[in-house]
């Protein structure tokens, strides 16, 4: 396998493997794609222990580093997530939150990783920059009382209807 020019790299407290396999086993076109050992003792860790781990999420490249305890996620970084349904959406989205993970708002949540995901329909995007500002207004304030999006409700206040 030819190692990727670029690729993003995510601080793990010891669990890059963990969340490195649940990634592959949720999302299409995710993999783990090679699992290294460390060659030596380090300060959060000991010889053997699992040190990176490459992964692809999505078709992004990454490398999981399990860098000890000294670095949380945060919500500076996330992964956006297009889903074309609400089938889909609801699919990553509870496979997120049932899996130890947490919801917040407007189709954020965060995986048991402390990692951040946006999982956001693209009926969503269209709705919020529809060139009627009105529509536009109206699906961006539907959006801000939500966790997970609902995208009959994003269509219905695009449209000026209650649901």
């Amino acid at each position: 396998m030819k190692q990727a020019k670029n690729r993003i790299c995510l601080w793990y407290d010891g669990c890059a493997e963990e969340a490195a396999r649940f990634y592959a086993k949720t999302f299409p076109d995710s993999s783990v794609d090679a699992v290294y050992h460390a060659p030596g003792d380090y300060p959060s860790g000991k010889q053997g222990d699992v040190l990176t781990v490459e992964f692809t999420v999505m078709g992004i490249p990454c490398l999981g580093l399990n860098g000890g305890p000294r670095f949380k996620h945060s919500e500076a970084f996330s992964f956006q997530v297009a889903t074309i349904d609400q089938a889909e959406t609801d699919c990553y989205w509870n496979a997120i939150v049932s899996n130890g993970g947490e919801d917040s708002a407007c189709g954020w949540c965060k995986d048991k990783w402390g990692l951040s995901w946006q999982i956001t329909p693209v009926a969503l995007s269209k709705a919020i920059t529809d060139p009627d500002k009105s529509a536009a207004k109206r699906a961006f304030e539907a959006m801000m009382q939500m966790t997970k999006i609902d995208i009959a409700t994003i269509e219905a206040a695009r449209k000026g209807n209650d649901r």
